[in-house]
């Protein structure tokens, strides 16, 4: 886990903190986007012939919340576009730079989060298990700031809060950061230990 501060004026007092999880390919799945431990490739069981890759724009079956307080909601998650940030978006985002791990850039992924039935949930609660896969193997969960924001052009940060009930949707905005020199590969959608996790290929 790597911790940003975001530098802002004295005049404020108060300091942005931000959480980059990158996971490995070999490490567990963690359930709630700010938790400790990374994501895995997840090949364990699972029906054979289910279907794991979609394009970006097809949207994912249903899926049942992981949270006690919406445990009979169910949802689905639409990846529509990636766009590979710059290193002008990290330098003007306002974070401190860390590079203990290397540059990082960000990776913008737009999404359309809709609720489909049971009790409402938090959009945040939809789009945890978001996942960026890159060319190099490394796969990512979203930027977490706490206490401010980080600025990115195009993609205000989502409010993670805001509940859905069945039949609304909400179109939103996710940045990540991979290491610099790397590129997006896939959006990944992860199910737990004993799912594959759901894929939409970005096209080079």
């Amino acid at each position: 886990m790597r911790t940003w501060t975001r530098a802002v004026p004295a005049a404020v007092g108060a300091l942005a903190l931000a959480m980059v999880l990158t996971g490995c390919s070999d490490s567990g799945s963690g359930k709630r986007r700010g938790s400790s431990g990374s994501h895995s490739s997840n090949s364990g069981a699972g029906k054979s012939d289910e279907k794991t890759t979609y394009r970006l724009g097809e949207t994912s079956p249903e899926q049942e919340s992981s949270k006690q307080k919406s445990s009979d909601a169910k949802y689905t998650v639409t990846p529509t576009k990636v766009q590979m940030g710059t290193r002008a978006d990290m330098d003007n985002s306002g974070l401190k730079k860390d590079d203990k791990d290397g540059p990082k850039i960000p990776v913008y992924v737009w999404s359309t989060l809709t609720h489909k039935s049971g009790t409402p949930m938090e959009l945040g609660d939809m789009d945890n298990d978001l996942v960026i896969k890159t060319n190099g193997g490394q796969r990512t969960r979203a930027l977490i700031v706490l206490m401010g924001e980080a600025k990115w052009p195009n993609c205000p940060a989502p409010q993670s809060s805001k509940q859905l009930g069945p039949g609304q949707s909400e179109n939103i905005c996710t940045a990540f950061l991979i290491p610099e020199g790397q590129k997006a590969a896939a959006v990944e959608l992860t199910r737990g230990f004993t799912k594959k996790p759901l894929e939409w290929p970005v096209e080079s």
